[in-house]
């Protein structure tokens, strides 16, 4: 099993490891020596799937990279304390929530546009910007605690989406603090709709 996990952010690609048929901006980015994100699928066990960031926000490709060209890597969790000199809502939400987070017991970290530019440098963010969180949730967290953290997370002054990230997938806060029966949980192979996102079993294909 790789210890890659989705939302890691890895260093190393290159161009030669692109097909021969990626878009123009793709090849830039990975020549430029940006970072990839890990993401959820399937791949031979010497590679792991990845996606390149663009400019734009449509500006996303699905690749895969070799796990040997891998010359660094930095997880969510990572960013959670780096500092920025932006002001903008997305990092001021950041800036909010981190002692609320920082007190849960639970380990998070920033992704998404907000995570790669905390990561790189790279002005990725802007005013509209929606600020991205992961929780690692190795235990079930409860359904009034999500609601009570979602209600936390809606008081930002950005639309705040965090993934609870379970053994078996991941799960949209928002989604498991509402009242549907069975939310998406999404792995490396599908995504599917489950009661339980912290058990394994399969009921029912999305």
């Amino acid at each position: 099993m790789s210890t890659f996990l989705a939302h890691d952010l890895l260093w190393g690609m290159t161009s030669q490891q692109l097909s021969a048929d990626a878009p123009a901006w793709v090849v830039e980015s990975i020549t430029a020596g940006q970072p990839v994100v890990v993401r959820r699928a399937l791949t031979t066990p010497d590679r792991i799937a990845v996606g390149v960031r663009g400019r734009l926000r449509e500006q996303r490709y699905a690749a895969s990279m070799a796990i040997t060209a891998i010359a660094r890597r930095v997880r969510p969790e990572d960013l959670c304390h780096v500092a920025s000199t932006r002001d903008l809502p997305a990092l001021r939400a950041l800036s909010r929530l981190r002692p609320l987070l920082d007190a849960s017991g639970w380990t998070w970290g920033v992704s998404g546009s907000a995570g790669f530019e905390l990561a790189t440098g790279i002005e990725a963010l802007h005013e509209r910007s929606d600020l991205d969180l992961i929780l690692r949730t190795p235990h079930c967290l409860d359904r009034l605690q999500a609601r009570e953290l979602l209600a936390h997370l809606d008081a930002s002054v950005c639309a705040v989406d965090m993934q609870l990230q379970t053994p078996c997938g991941a799960v949209a806060l928002r989604e498991w603090a509402g009242l549907s029966r069975r939310v998406l949980l999404k792995d490396d192979l599908q995504a599917r709709l489950v009661s339980d996102p912290w058990q394994s079993s399969v009921e029912q294909v999305a």
